[in-house]
């Protein structure tokens, strides 16, 4: 039976009751991620290619890219903290109902196994029709503006998703740059017990920062390995 934030809130990690193959859990979130950045990367790529090649106000089209890729950190934000951190309790209305079974069961398994491969990356079942549906109405308008600005935010958040699955399983894939440090212990404290209400930015604090969650200090202990123990 599925876990239900409207009962059971945001977990706090279930440890695993062995040893966790890191390699195997990266390959199995791999292949689940694999169609969604093939078929959203050619429709994004593609969307933007021919709109700054066509349009007649080139440096206007590169805007609503920009537009596109900044609107997306923050809509990723705003799902994170509201959508899959949210409870959507059941009720007697049609559109409560409908949220709940949704909505309800999202993001729950994650916080519980953030190691396990079949719950840290979204699937096109989860996004297809809202991409498909948004994608389709945005060539009302012209295409340099409002179909590449949705192909850029839709690009943005097939980096997002990759971002998240590696930072998952940064020890996987070596990563200890900088950034992946930065980012790891970011996204292990949202991960710990004190962290499930602050640090909702997956590829970067920013709006974090802008809105009054950031992790602070706290968040800052002295080695990012000391974190990644808090995601596996």
């Amino acid at each position: 039976m599925a876990l239900l934030k409207s009962q059971v809130g945001i977990p706090t990690i279930t440890r695993a009751s062995g040893p966790v193959d890191l390699a195997a859990e990266a390959r199995k979130a791999r292949l689940r991620l694999y169609p969604l950045t093939v078929l959203y990367t050619a429709y994004g790529l593609g969307v933007i290619g021919l709109g700054l090649a066509t349009s007649r106000h080139p440096m206007a089209a590169l805007g609503c890219v920009a537009a596109g890729v900044v609107a997306w950190t923050l809509v990723e934000y705003l799902a994170h903290r509201f959508v899959l951190h949210g409870p959507f309790a059941d009720g007697p209305g049609w559109w409560q109902r409908r949220l709940h079974r949704a909505f309800d069961h999202l993001h729950v398994e994650h916080h519980a196994r953030p190691w396990d491969g079949n719950h840290v990356s979204g699937t096109l079942k989860d996004t297809g029709a809202a991409v498909a549906v948004v994608g389709a109405l945005s060539f009302v308008a012209p295409l340099g503006t409002l179909p590449v600005f949705w192909a850029a935010l839709v690009q943005s958040y097939v980096v997002e998703e990759w971002i998240h699955h590696s930072v998952h399983y940064a020890s996987v894939y070596g990563l200890t740059g900088p950034y992946w440090r930065s980012i790891v212990r970011h996204h292990a404290f949202h991960h710990g017990a004190r962290g499930t209400n602050v640090a909702f930015g997956l590829s970067s604090g920013a709006w974090d920062f802008v809105l009054g969650t950031r992790a602070g200090d706290a968040a800052r202990p002295p080695s990012a390995a000391h974190h990644e123990s808090a995601l596996t």
